[in-house]
């Protein structure tokens, strides 16, 4: 297979969620319906101290899902330390790219992990989303889109907890070139009132739009 042609490629999926289930962390995992048993991948997931509690496959018209629960090692607990969370999202995607290098072209972490990087660049202003809904009176649901990259998934949830914001759970999402989030958030306990959905907007807005380079000196 000529693992450059793109028109055939499925695109990689990487969901991690904080939502389903009150003991676990749930990762999903697709590429079409190439994904093997991901041996490897539970074990490299086991190397940063977790345990793969249950894993099963799911198979649909849009391919083959390979799903874990985890759970940290240390505690039996879901994982709670977002840097954590985002080396499990960069682990399994360095391990697809090792193990389909054609998933490369089409993942942002291709220009970083992998042997071919994406041909095409996202606008970031273009692919840039956020909405922030009510969600009941204790919690508002923030919603974003953006141009993918390494140690997305940390910086958003510092950049949300910089405007005194809480991340109570949510749900994290790999999709080729883009990341997808909802996230659960609060503030003393409340929903977030229009005025600070407004500051919370505006200054993710800024952060996701603003230069990597910046992001890559430290």
């Amino acid at each position: 297979m000529d693992g450059s042609n793109t028109d055939t490629d499925p695109i990689p999926k990487v969901i991690i969620d904080q939502d389903s289930d009150p003991d676990a962390t749930i990762v999903e995992v697709t590429l079409g319906d190439r994904l093997g048993d991901l041996v490897d991948t539970m074990s490299a997931l086991k190397n940063l101290g977790l345990n793969v509690v249950k894993a099963s496959v799911c198979l649909d018209s849009t391919g083959k899902h390979n799903k874990f629960s985890i759970t940290k090692s240390s505690t039996g607990r879901k994982i709670d330390d977002p840097e954590l969370l985002e080396a499990v999202r960069l682990t399994i995607i360095n391990n697809m790219i090792q193990y389909h290098p054609e998933s490369s072209s089409q993942l942002a972490m291709g220009a970083t992990f992998g042997p071919e990087a994406p041909a095409e660049q996202v606008d970031v202003d273009i692919a840039t989303h956020l909405d922030i809904y009510d969600d009941g009176p204790e919690r508002s649901l923030l919603v974003v889109e953006a141009a993918d990259r390494p140690g997305l998934l940390v910086d958003l949830v510092k950049a949300i907890s910089d405007t005194n914001v809480t991340v109570q759970s949510g749900e994290f999402d790999t999709e080729g070139l883009l990341a997808k989030a909802k996230f659960h958030v609060s503030y003393r306990g409340r929903a977030l009132s229009k005025t600070l959905q407004q500051v919370l907007s505006n200054s993710l807005r800024y952060f996701l739009r603003r230069p990597t380079t910046e992001d890559a000196s430290f």
